[in-house]
């Protein structure tokens, strides 16, 4: 059998071929066409009852959509859809809504990698530590295996970070936590924070948080980020240097693997994929045929057998009678089981009660007869009257009394117990023969009725044996009479029943080997990816003295800020700059100043001129940017701004994404979420909530209407 062929650096799959910031073209602009980063395909949330899912992809190509708008009334999940994006990204939490803990159970994203579709699967509803990555789209039917991929730490190989900052041409770049010291500990990069650049939440835009301002070491960061992106950092030729020794080590150690993989598959002469998934495939046929074999013969012998239909109506009928005949006498043997005992705690206490009468024919009770001075016989017993004593005329207490008279009532005496017949006094009676005699009684209904439950077990015994012998002759005839009608397909069975095992065991040894052969891709994969990330990052860094200056890329963002203010006819617009720390000016004072519809312009502006001089120059940005809310306080409603109400058109927003994605942004990806967008953007919505019942979708969870 022939074996799969050893891959190459060459040949193995170019997974990262694009977007490795290595650099920008030399118009200024992004090739037309290149994929770089991450693009985002398809949001399915898995349910309990169904499934709720968001699509993003152009029709015609099944590619992403360059603009994507999800539209509806407030409160139906339209900010969610973002979230759980980012949560699929490697973001620390997800929206926890109650109809959304109640209904879904875990997150699939379809992404593009480096032009290459991937899923990427969370769970939801308990803290997720990892993800689980695969190549494909959603909805196939056969997938290779899910690889598990951490979150935490972001720096490990092996973390959801490090493979989506792979192909962005970030993987492994760490971050100085006092970029002014030398001696400064480091923190490794994380897409976490590079998704402050692609993700615009409604909280960010008009909070006069956008930069992290209560947050110092947050503000730090995204200056960091943005150096990294657009390759301006300090010290870059060290920092690419150590991500050059810590790729080349790693790919040695992915080659080392592949390898040993390879000689083990060859050992086992798998064949090449197409022989195995061939003779899966032929396994599976097998076992689909012996099964509808099995099927049809055994129609065949209930065909051939339907004379014997009384005769099995007979046997079901007398098996019936024999489990009844079986139950009631396992019944009747446990009653019995459980009477005997108590057959012999009655004649216990019929023995006890005996001794006691007979114990006060022997003993003497003990109780006072005659005086202790004189020795005369008493013709009374002594007892209390009027408060003394009878004995000794002693005056009692009424503590004492009460107490002496539960005495004698204890001892089963009265106080005034009379003299008998010859004129002395006759001790008290104790009598025990009436409990004797009721304890007498019950031992003998309960013997009487365990003779009739022993009597009965014979005859109970016998009729269980006759039913079991009937239903066994009955059992006995069917076989009989059936015997010579399905004894020629006995045979037969037996070869299919040997067939459909066969083709299970060769259908298993495929899927194995199948499943050999994609742990095998994988690791293709990974060296080809680590391959071609080791190339851009050498070829970066022989080319790191002519690294782009940071004070040019800033003059640049902060020219395309301007213009875009501009296109959206900001009034009053001067000095419209962003200074060397990333902070938006306007009319000469940092946009903090600004009121809320201007922050909510500043904001936007800000973000979209970072990200679209990052496309066009080629930067390693993941290539998608998602905006919620631009309206807000821009809008009708309640919580406009009145400066800014009746001057800007939000038309005009639409129209700068519009006109750059179709020019400069060729490529690039943007998903806005939006109460209600223009109509000249009604090609765009992708999914429009209503939040009513009679006009569906009602939200992100469908079904949730109330």
């Amino acid at each position: 059998m022939n074996t799969p062929p050893e891959h190459t650096a060459a040949d193995l799959p170019d997974a990262a071929s694009a977007g490795t910031g290595t650099g920008s073209p030399a118009d200024g602009q992004q090739e037309q066409g290149s994929w770089q980063g991450v693009r985002v395909l398809r949001l399915r949330l898995k349910g309990v009852d169904r499934d709720y899912e968001v699509d993003f992809r152009d029709g015609e190509d099944d590619g992403p959509r360059s603009l994507s708008v999800v539209a509806g009334a407030f409160s139906t999940g339209k900010s969610s859809v973002l979230e759980f994006i980012a949560y699929c990204l490697g973001a620390s939490s997800h929206p926890q809504h109650p109809e959304i803990m109640r209904k879904v159970r875990s997150a699939l994203l379809e992404v593009e990698l480096g032009g290459q579709p991937h899923v990427i699967e969370r769970a939801v509803g308990e803290p997720s530590t990892a993800a689980f990555v695969r190549p494909g789209r959603l909805g196939e039917i056969e997938t290779p295996p899910m690889e598990r991929r951490v979150i935490k730490p972001a720096g490990d190989p092996a973390s959801l970070s490090s493979l989506l900052l792979s192909y962005c041409g970030l993987e492994g770049v760490e971050l100085r936590e006092a970029p002014t010291q030398a001696e400064s500990g480091t923190d490794p990069l994380s897409i976490r924070d590079l998704l402050w650049l692609c993700f615009m939440p409604n909280e960010r835009l008009d909070d006069k948080n956008l930069l992290f301002d209560g947050s110092p070491m947050k503000r730090l960061k995204l200056r960091q980020v943005v150096d990294v992106v657009f390759g301006v950092h300090d010290d870059k030729a060290v920092e690419l240097g150590r991500r050059v020794k810590e790729l080349e080590t790693r790919l040695g150690r992915a080659r080392t693997e592949y390898a040993t993989t390879q000689a083990f598959l060859d050992e086992q002469e798998l064949g090449s994929r197409i022989q195995v998934e061939l003779a899966r495939d032929e396994a599976d046929r097998a076992s689909t045929e012996a099964d509808r074999a099995l099927t049809d013969l055994d129609s065949q012998i209930r065909a051939a057998s339907t004379f014997a239909t009384e005769l099995r109506s007979r046997h079901r009928d007398a098996a019936r009678r024999a489990r009844q005949a079986a139950a009631v006498l396992r019944d009747r043997e446990t009653h019995l089981r459980r009477l005997i005992p108590l057959r012999a705690q009655y004649a216990d206490d019929i023995t006890k009660l005996t001794m006691l009468a007979e114990a006060r024919m022997l003993f003497d009770p003990l109780q006072v007869k005659v005086c202790p001075a004189c020795l005369t016989t008493l013709r009374e017993a002594p007892h209390i009257a009027d408060g003394h004593c009878t004995l000794c005329t002693s005056e009692i207490s009424e503590h004492h009394t009460g107490q002496a008279e539960t005495d004698t009532a204890r001892n089963g005496s009265t106080p005034a117990t009379h003299a008998g017949t010859d004129g002395l006094m006759t001790e008290p009676k104790f009598d025990v023969s009436s409990e004797l005699r009721a304890t007498k009684t019950r031992l003998a209904e309960i013997t009487q009725y365990v003779e009739e439950l022993d009597g009965d077990l014979g005859q109970l015994r016998a009729a269980s044996d006759e039913a079991d012998t009937q239903e066994a002759e009955l059992a006995n005839a069917v076989d009989a009479a059936t015997n010579e009608a399905v004894s020629p397909f006995l045979s037969q069975r037996d070869d299919l029943m040997r067939s459909r095992q066969t083709a299970a065991a060769n259908l298993e040894r495929a899927r194995t080997a199948i499943k050999m052969l994609d742990s095998l891709d994988r690791r293709a994969t990974t060296v080809g990816r680590l391959d071609t990330a080791l190339k851009a990052l050498r070829g970066e860094l022989e080319h790191a003295t002519t690294q782009p200056d940071r004070n040019d890329v800033i003059h640049r963002v902060s020219e395309r800020y301007a213009a875009i203010l501009t296109a959206w006819r900001y009034p009053k617009l001067e000095q419209a700059f962003v200074d060397n720390n990333l902070v938006p000016h306007m009319r000469g004072s940092t946009y903090t100043h600004a009121s809320s519809g201007g922050r909510t312009l500043i904001s936007l502006a800000w973000i979209l001129a970072i990200f679209e001089i990052a496309w066009e120059t080629g930067s390693a940005h993941p290539g998608f940017l998602m905006i919620d809310s631009p309206q807000k306080n821009l809008g009708q409603g309640g919580d406009r701004d009145a400066e800014f109400a009746d001057s800007i058109a939000v038309a005009d927003f639409y129209k700068h994404l519009h006109d750059w994605l179709a020019g400069p942004g060729h490529g690039a990806q943007i998903l806005v979420v939006d109460n209600a967008p223009p109509a000249t953007v009604d090609d765009d919505v992708v999914v429009r909530f209503s939040r009513r019942a009679d006009q569906p979708p009602y939200g992100l969870i469908e079904d949730e209407v109330s």
